[in-house]
């Protein structure tokens, strides 16, 4: 299944956040990187690259590539509202970002391994497609069989409960509900939609 694989630390660095978690080298170099370092006068960016980063630093957020995010972008697009909080939404009510807000898994990444592997049911029934759009009321649970997983207990162990408004967590069930589509204001994510709106309406 396609997925980002290359090195982490430098798109951290590239975007300047953790992105994909906490990273010690974003902590000693807090830089873009490149040969020659943080001195290098760096030049002003365009209107389109800074656009541009914007939208990569959303599909690098959630793990999605470039096909996948311009179908959202699409969808988000044909939809009534506010387009780019209609994309983050989209992003949101993935399965594979709603296992990592429910605390089922410490990142996307992880998260999406558990779906892919068949840990995770949504509403009674086995999903393993992380793009899955859960709806408002959908149930997203641990598999029976996979509850006993280290993986799981470390995750539900260190994150915080009730974290996020839009999802619910019976943690010793280790299930949750997909309550509503969040407000743009409860999503914590650095991401100026606004700028992503404008790259794909030139």
């Amino acid at each position: 299944m396609a997925r980002y694989r290359g090195p982490k630390s430098k798109i951290a660095r590239k975007f300047r956040e953790p992105i994909f978690g906490p990273d010690r080298a974003l902590d000693k170099k807090s830089y873009p990187p490149g040969q020659h370092g943080p001195n290098k006068r760096r030049m002003k960016q365009s209107e389109y690259a800074v656009q541009l980063q914007e939208k990569q630093k959303a599909k690098y957020t959630y793990g999605i590539l470039e096909r996948q995010f311009a179908n959202i972008f699409d969808k988000a697009s044909r939809s009534n509202g506010i387009t780019g909080e209609i994309l983050l939404q989209l992003c949101e009510a993935r399965l594979d970002n709603t296992v990592f807000r429910l605390g089922f898994s410490n990142s996307r990444r992880q998260a999406r391994q558990l779906v892919t592997h068949r840990h995770i049911l949504v509403n009674g029934e086995l999903v393993n497609i992380p793009s899955y759009t859960l709806k408002p009321g959908d149930k997203v649970a641990v598999r029976e069989k996979s509850k006993s997983l280290e993986v799981i207990d470390e995750a539900l162990s260190t994150n915080q409960v009730s974290k996020f408004p839009w999802v619910a967590l019976e943690k010793e069930q280790k299930q949750g509900t997909f309550l509503h589509m969040p407000e743009r204001d409860q999503i914590p994510e650095n991401i100026k939609e606004q700028l992503i709106v404008e790259l794909y309406s030139k």
